[in-house]
């Protein structure tokens, strides 16, 4: 079963069999102990079969094979017995700084193989083994298989929920009087199967559930990739136990969760949108069609705040010897991925008094937004839905919380926090309903490996977009915002497609923060987003001409898209390529699709149909051809033109390159009106760059305009192409648009001419990009090596070594491929 990938190089494995069987609800119960930089306790998973498991059953036979032959072993658990007790004692230590916590441990050096170091002796499960590729009893037996990497795992159960008490209404058959494995997954068929109009009362059974005493162990191995679990004599995935609880802990070294220091030195712990998602921090069903529900209860030292994808506003409920604990819950079905936790010191920023106008109040609906008030039955599996509420749908402000680092309070009043309220606002203005009720945004440490990620009801931001004036921040937030429709409500069913997120969280990051900026008349707007699509044009140009032609695909699978194994399992292409982490293509090449069909039918048209859009596809996953499709057939045939799915796979989605259409526009279209004031400019820093040391008494001094931000990023773009410039040059530059002091895009493109230049006065600039900035330094540790100036070197191994313990694994391994 063992699959052999290169974990830096290869195509990330999805290993679940959801095609047999389902995960519809999680229940984590987790101490997190950062002394020993370990998260560890159970997880209750409850289950329904799959479409496919009369089909195949699953059995070991076709499953449970490695390709080097050798048999795989499983534990064989003792006799049923009475049921553990949980034995976890809370730490008496208040030493560590304060931040002891509920738990135990040392830190774990255990091996990095995912499998059962020395736990057995611990957990008291018998070392006794079978081999399933044999003719011996369970050969035909049903195996899960769940994701799992980088976990210790200690026991699994099964879980006797027919002791909970009151559960007994939940077993309709008279026939079922005695406790029965039947009667067991009767009882979790019908609490998985609750109409929506009762979740309080099924989170409640839940968590019974979840405490309820284990009914016997149950087999299991873990390879690389995968926890695989069997039940002698259960052949079927609807005989196999419907709810199981696997007793394991992280590592320190796992790939799920980093743990490192905030920006005012104390610890803490998070995910980062790492390749391998969340198999590190939990078991679970990876694919993104393993759509679930979740609800957790998380322990920590009472000095730190736990943050956590989840429907409430937690607040923490104090236990015993400094401790805390934080409940969180969702509703809302969705891939496993996109659970997400932060723990640390975090504080949370209020806004002054009166800062923004209250527009959470209902309001009428102006012509351009009364079509996106639909009536009607959502396409989703039933869970209380925003959309069918009056009242959220009206809502344009949802509840908002901002948290960071002590230290950045100012930072974040003097940009965040006022730019909230109306990003959200105009997001409900373009798009309508909010999908989540509620929002939390958190600056992550400085080691986060890109500007913003989105999870249901949390954002995380990079300290970078604090920096300069707003305008940066102000994008980012539109874009995470987005991602609140495009990519979470609403879900790519193959995760090769990433444009279906990126592509449009970029395509309305534009559009959002046009609608945010209240003061900015319709041709400004127009003007901003023409000089975006010049700066995005010259991006995608340059990672064309320097990426691998097979990764610049934004549908690499084709007519595959979306298939996968008879058990469901399949392979995300070029997921663990660490060249992938740094590209774009996605990002670029569908925004630039978007934006071409925006054009092509008009805005009114485009953005009717995808509010129309949004709302029959919400809480669901789809494929390219989900979206283009209804696009072409609610569009009038007039505007059609030649549109068609198959002319938009051709020419967009399964072509390496510059698409076609695109570059016909590009070459044919003129320089909008702020790219060309950065033209004229450009032409002024030219003639001064070649002005002799001593002029002319009469010769008249240049005067420069005063440019935007993004005018800045395509200036210094600009002057880059030029072969020399000298000191007074750049220093002239720093002074005139106080470089030092801009946002991080700006500074980037600066650090990058104080390199080629070796403008050493200013290489303080480079070593505070490097180390503050390093969402966005990996490309200037290369540009500094390949100069091969010795000083510059030096820089970027100096930073290096002051970054490398707490910089993301990925970013660290590539830099020091480019240092060493």
């Amino acid at each position: 079963m063992d699959i052999k990938l290169d974990p830096s190089r290869d195509d990330l494995p999805l290993m679940a069999n959801t095609s047999h069987i389902l995960v519809k609800h999680y229940v984590l119960d987790l101490d997190v102990d950062f002394e020993s930089q370990i998260i560890e306790g159970t997880i209750v998973l409850f289950f329904e079969p799959g479409d496919r498991f009369e089909k195949q059953s699953g059995s070991t036979k076709d499953t449970c094979r490695s390709e080097s032959n050798e048999a795989c072993s499983f534990r064989m658990p003792a006799p049923c017995q009475s049921p553990v007790t949980d034995t976890r004692t809370f730490s008496s230590k208040t030493g560590y700084n304060d931040f002891a916590i509920c738990g135990k441990g040392e830190k774990d050096t255990s091996g990095k193989d995912g499998n059962h170091d020395n736990l057995e002796q611990a957990s008291g499960i018998s070392s006794s083994k079978y081999r399933c590729d044999t003719g011996n009893h369970g050969s035909e037996d049903f195996l899960l298989v769940l994701d799992c990497c980088d976990l210790s795992v200690l026991k699994v159960e099964e879980v006797d929920v027919a002791a909970v008490p009151g559960i007994d209404k939940f077993t309709r058959s008279p026939k079922l009087t005695v406790v029965s494995e039947e009667l067991r997954n009767q009882i979790v068929h019908e609490l998985v199967t609750l109409p929506a109009g009762r979740w309080r009362e099924q989170l409640d059974y839940y968590a019974g559930c979840s405490q309820a005493p284990g009914c016997g162990e149950l087999l299991f191995d873990t390879d690389t990739w995968s926890l695989q679990i069997r039940k002698t004599g259960a052949q079927t995935a609807t005989d196999f136990p419907h709810a199981i609880r696997i007793w394991y802990s992280t590592k320190p070294q796992g790939r799920s969760v980093t743990w490192t220091s905030d920006q005012s030195g104390r610890p803490c712990v998070y995910t980062m949108g790492s390749p391998i998602n969340n198999r590190a921090l939990f078991p679970c069903q990876e694919p993104p069609v393993a759509m679930s529900t979740w609800q957790a209860t998380v322990r920590a030292a009472a000095s730190f705040v736990v943050l956590m994808s989840g429907e409430n506003s937690a607040k923490p409920t104090q236990l015993r010897e400094g401790c805390a604990s934080w409940h969180y819950y969702v509703t809302m079905p969705m891939p496993a991925s996109t659970f997400t936790i932060a723990v640390g010191s975090w504080t949370e920023m209020k806004p002054e008094p009166c800062l923004f106008k209250d527009l959470a109040a209902e309001r009428a609906l102006s012509p351009s937004e009364a079509d996106f008030r639909y009536v009607g039955v959502c396409g989703h599996t039933e869970y209380p839905c925003r959309f069918q509420n009056p009242s959220a749908t009206t809502q344009e402000i949802v509840p908002h919380r901002v948290f960071a680092p002590v230290c950045l309070q100012g930072a974040c009043q003097e940009t965040l926090l006022q730019l909230v309220p109306p990003c959200l606002s105009a997001a409900h203005s373009i798009l309508g309903t909010h999908p989540f009720s509620r929002l939390d945004i958190l600056i992550v440490p400085a080691n986060f490996p890109s500007l913003g990620m989105a999870s249901p009801h949390i954002i995380f931001l990079s300290q970078s977009v604090l920096t300069g004036a707003s305008h940066l921040c102000g994008t980012r937030l539109c874009h995470e915002i987005a991602h609140a429709w495009f990519g979470l409500a609403i879900g790519a069913r193959d995760w090769t497609e990433e444009w279906l997120s990126e592509g449009f969280a970029t395509h309305l990051e534009d559009v959002f923060w046009a609608e945010a900026q209240q003061q900015l008349a319709p041709h400004e707007a127009q003007e901003q987003q023409e000089l975006k699509a010049c700066l995005r044009w010259c991006r995608l140009q340059d990672e064309v001409r320097n990426s691998p032609e097979e990764m610049q695909v934004l549908r690499p699978n084709k007519e595959k898209t979306g298939h996968v194994s008879d058990s469901g399992s399949s392979v995300i292409k070029h997921g663990l390529n660490p060249e992938k982490v740094f590209m774009q293509v996605h990002y670029l090449k569908g925004y630039f699709l978007l934006r071409f069909l925006a054009q092509t039918l008009g805005d009114d048209t485009y953005f009717a149909f995808l509010r129309k859009f949004v709302h029959t596809f919400h809480g669901q996953l789809i494929l390219s051809q989900d979206f283009l499709q209804m696009l072409l057939e609610n569009i009038p045939e007039e505007k059609r033109l030649e549109l068609s799915v198959e002319n938009i796979f051709r020419d967009w989605l399964e072509s390496s390159g510059i698409p076609q259409p695109l570059q016909r526009e590009r070459q044919a279209g003129a320089e909008c009106g702020l790219a060309r004031q950065v033209s004229a400019e450009v032409e002024k820093w030219i003639r001064v760059n070649r002005r002799p040391r001593k002029r002319k008494r009469r010769e008249a001094e240049e005067v420069f305009e005063k440019l935007l931000p993004d005018q800045l990023v395509l200036l210094l773009e600009h002057l880059l192409e030029q072969k020399t410039l000298n000191p007074r040059t750049l220093q002239s530059l720093e002074r005139t648009y106080h470089l030092p002091q801009q946002d991080a895009e700006v500074r980037h493109r600066w650090c990058e001419l104080i390199v080629k230049h070796r403008y050493t006065r200013a290489y303080k600039d480079v070593e505070r990009f490097l180390q503050e900035d390093q969402a966005m330094g990996v490309y200037l540790y290369g540009e500094l090596m390949l100069s091969e100036d010795p000083r510059q070197q030096q820089v970027a191994r100096r930073c290096f070594e002051l970054t490398k313990e707490q910089m993301e694994r990925s970013s660290a391994e590539v830099v020091a491929e480019m240092l060493f």
